[in-house]
């Protein structure tokens, strides 16, 4: 134990470090841009350069054959030496298959995150947030109502322009959940006046009450630094795991089981409107595209899809050939006397705005004896109340559904359940 302590020690001493969010707290919505008094103390750099342990790599991060060691050569926070910090780097010491398990996961998402956060010249640590906020679950919940791998609540979510309906969570979506986190993070950075620590915390438990914190210790004369913040326990040890995790990847005192540097997905449009109609050949998509809460139907969301790279081209001629006319998910419907859209909309479980997408309307006007397509969704959808003995394993299993689908149908963080509660289970066509 003396032994790992000093490694731990000196690995500190020696590298650089950050902060992020955990999944159970709650982002508060963005407040106009004040002007802070001034810079914070020790964490107030937004990049603080490291002095270089080994020689310069060889090649640019951009060049390195895994992304973790891409991460590794741009790591740039400060170093820590704060017990907080020690501690965590303990922990995953004594855990040395939970990067495996990490690595796994992140393997089709890492690059995609990485290159986004380089676009925008954010630091590198950002990358490492979605690890210590959900262990890069795309679908984790937690009891505040956040939601998806970057952990957004909805109200966050819809500042920032996401989509959330019945059919679609962008939350749960890795293209639109980025991008809404990646501004949100550069906000909180501006509204902290560069200091990453800070902005990193609010994130976690928003900014009230981190300006609030700052204010007590500077009404004290106390530090205000993250560490000197009397701030919730969650978040106290939030900046300290993602600092940990950081130092661990830096001085490579685990291994990090390695993910390819190149592009594990690519975009791909998407027919409005599309159910699937072949969902066992494409049912990789479900893992991908995790906002889409009733697929195969992919409706609701914006049009494109994750793909991985080496099926695009099969899914290039694939909507080639998808059915125009109504199959065996689609229905034709004629208009009566006395409908109107919202009236049919109703009827058949969907809004206004997807039934004008699923045909092609313009505006609300409709006549008597033209035909709607629609979706057969609506006669899917069961209501099941829980009895003595069900789990959600039992459930999903008799209803031949997955236990995140369950939990993202009913926005459940916990896995436990009360009998006489209520399930919305929805059946594919």
């Amino acid at each position: 134990m003396l032994k790992r302590l000093l490694l731990i020690t000196l690995a500190i001493s020696l590298t650089a470090c950050q902060t992020t969010p955990s999944s159970e707290d709650v982002h508060s919505l963005p407040s106009e841009l004040p002007t802070l008094e001034e810079p914070s103390n020790s964490d107030s750099l937004s990049h603080t350069p490291l002095q270089k342990v080994n020689d310069a790599p060889a090649t640019k991060p951009q060049d390195a054959k895994d992304v973790w060691q891409r991460i590794r050569q741009q790591v740039s926070f400060a170093p820590s030496q704060h017990p907080r910090v020690v501690k965590r780097i303990e922990w995953y010491l004594k855990h040395p298959n939970y990067m495996h398990t990490i690595s796994k996961r992140a393997k089709p998402l890492l690059y995609y995150i990485v290159t986004e956060i380089e676009k925008r010249g954010l630091p590198i640590e950002l990358a490492l947030m979605p690890l210590i906020e959900t262990d890069f679950d795309m679908q984790a919940y937690s009891h505040k109502h956040a939601s998806g791998l970057w952990q957004l609540t909805p109200l966050i979510a819809k500042h920032y322009g996401l989509t959330i309906n019945p059919w679609y969570d962008g939350r749960q979506d890795l293209i639109d959940s980025t991008n809404a986190a990646l501004d949100f993070l550069t906000y909180l950075h501006r509204r902290f006046d560069g200091n990453w620590y800070h902005a990193i915390a609010a994130y976690n438990t928003g900014e009230g009450r981190v300006l609030r914190a700052i204010a007590n210790n500077r009404k004290a004369g106390k530090p205000t630094d993250f560490f000197a913040l009397n701030l919730p326990r969650q978040t106290r040890h939030y900046v300290p795991k993602l600092l940990a995790a950081t130092q661990l990847l830096k001085q490579q005192l685990m291994p990090f089981p390695a993910i390819d540097n190149t592009p594990a997905i690519t975009v791909v449009s998407l027919p409005s409107a599309t159910i699937l109609d072949n969902s066992s050949q494409w049912s990789m998509l479900a893992k991908l595209n995790t906002g889409y809460a009733r697929f195969p139907a992919l409706l609701g969301g914006p049009n494109r899809l994750v793909m991985p790279v080496e099926k695009a081209q099969e899914w290039a001629q694939y909507t080639q050939n998808l059915p125009t006319m109504p199959s065996q998910q689609w229905q034709s419907y004629t208009i009566r006397r006395g409908d109107s859209l919202s009236v049919i909309a109703a009827s058949y479980g969907v809004n206004v705005s997807q039934l004008k997408s699923f045909n092609q309307l313009k505006s609300d006007k409709i006549r008597i004896g033209d035909k709607l397509l629609l979706p057969i969704l609506a006669e899917q959808q069961v209501t099941y109340t829980v009895k003595s003995g069900d789990s959600l394993w039992r459930i999903a299993k008799q209803f031949n559904v997955s236990i995140n689908k369950l939990k993202q149908w009913n926005q459940m963080s916990r896995s436990t359940l009360q009998i006489g509660e209520r399930l919305t289970i929805f059946l594919a066509p």
